[in-house]
């Protein structure tokens, strides 16, 4: 017997449902990775690395935020993505998992409301596990499941705050969210919204505020950027009213007992912001995702609108059999199953980023057509 008997079957009972996970190195052309505008392994963000260590900004922060570990980088990334994203306030999170499991974690009080995207991410359903308020899901991008969801919970005598829980832009679809007519809802039920902008941030909106940026500023608004996606380093940045910075310092738990992110990586991470201003990145890109719509439409790849272009095979074997003849040929694209898409939705996911050319693209038309075939 061993202590690990449990672990070891469910292992096993993964993989004969073709849901088991292994670690995979990179291989191949870049269709599966987030870093959408070539940030990563960019020269732009090398130069920020040496200047900032020339500049003496050490590697480790030593501690967490409320002990020795905030550092001058911190606060000026902080007080620059405030500026950028118009908020009243920034505070910057290890990773953008942190960043969701402490927000929901801390803001939602005993007697509150969530009303969630059913489609949301782990991050937000992790957060509101542990969170004191009343979690409900809403059908996906459908504003009325949200305004029902919180005109039934005041009929019932709900007075608590309510709070609207969305992506701007989905991660497994690539699809947007209604922005405009949540904000509506939030404002006709006096709610708050907190919109996670994973993945639109450094990709839409103006110079890559994301598509929350014509809401910014308001009262009861709350977004998160990641910056291990477009901006290309790592970590989170929360944005919204001063008083929401104030009370995750003080009552977040995620944020108090971890160690503070990498000052480097905060100095990193602002070059990034920088970076977003101009518009030659961001243009090359929607130029690509064009390309990519009309190249792979044919094969059966939902054109999305956006730099995520999910192809819905269905059964779990088919999805991970072509996504290992694609990667054989040379295309590093991945296979989603469930529990991280819905039952029966299991999908190659095409990422759009800079790391590949309009040839690339339709190489991997070409290829998918004959594993498809």
């Amino acid at each position: 017997m061993s202590p690990f008997d449990a672990q070891a079957q469910d292992l096993v009972n993964l993989a004969a449902r073709d849901r088991r996970r292994t670690l995979a190195p990179r291989h191949g052309r870049d269709f599966a990775s987030n870093d959408y505008l070539g940030l990563a392994a960019s020269g732009l963000l090398e130069a920020a690395v040496r200047d900032a260590l020339d500049r003496g900004v050490p590697v480790g922060s030593g501690g967490s935020r409320l002990l020795r570990g905030n550092h001058d980088e911190h606060v000026a990334l902080e007080t620059e993505a405030a500026a950028f994203f118009g908020a009243g306030a920034a505070l910057f999170f290890s990773s953008g998992y942190a960043a969701n499991v402490a927000l929901l974690s801390t803001l939602p009080q005993r007697g509150d409301l969530i009303v969630f995207d059913a489609l949301v991410h782990a991050s937000a359903h992790e957060g509101m596990r542990l969170s004191r308020a009343v979690a409900k899901a809403a059908v996906h991008n459908d504003p009325e499941a949200f305004d029902a969801a919180i005109t039934a919970w005041r009929h019932d005598g709900g007075t608590g705050q309510a709070w609207i829980v969305v992506e701007s832009l989905y991660s497994m679809d690539g699809d947007r969210a209604p922005l405009d007519a949540l904000a509506a809802i939030a404002e006709r039920h006096d709610a708050v919204l907190l919109i996670d902008e994973a993945h639109a941030t450094g990709v839409f909106g103006r110079d890559g505020r994301g598509f929350a940026d014509g809401l910014a500023g308001r009262g009861n608004v709350v977004t998160l950027h990641t910056c291990g996606k477009a901006l290309g380093s790592e970590g989170a940045l929360v944005c919204g009213p001063a008083i929401v910075r104030d009370f995750l310092v003080n009552r977040g738990r995620g944020f108090i007992y971890s160690t503070a992110p990498s000052p480097l990586i905060a100095a990193v991470v602002r070059a990034g912001l920088r970076a977003l201003t101009a518009p030659e990145r961001r243009d090359h890109l929607h130029a690509l995702i064009d390309h990519a719509q009309q190249a792979l439409a044919p094969h059966g790849v939902t054109p999305s609108g956006s730099q995520i272009l999910p192809l819905i095979l269905g059964d779990d074997a088919r999805t991970m059999r072509a996504a290992a003849a694609l990667q054989q040929a040379g295309f590093d694209v991945r296979g989603i199953r469930p529990p991280t898409v819905p039952d029966g939705t299991s999908r190659l996911r095409i990422s759009i980023t800079l790391n590949v050319t309009t040839d690339d693209i339709d190489t991997l038309a070409a290829e998918l057509g004959r594993v498809l075939a």
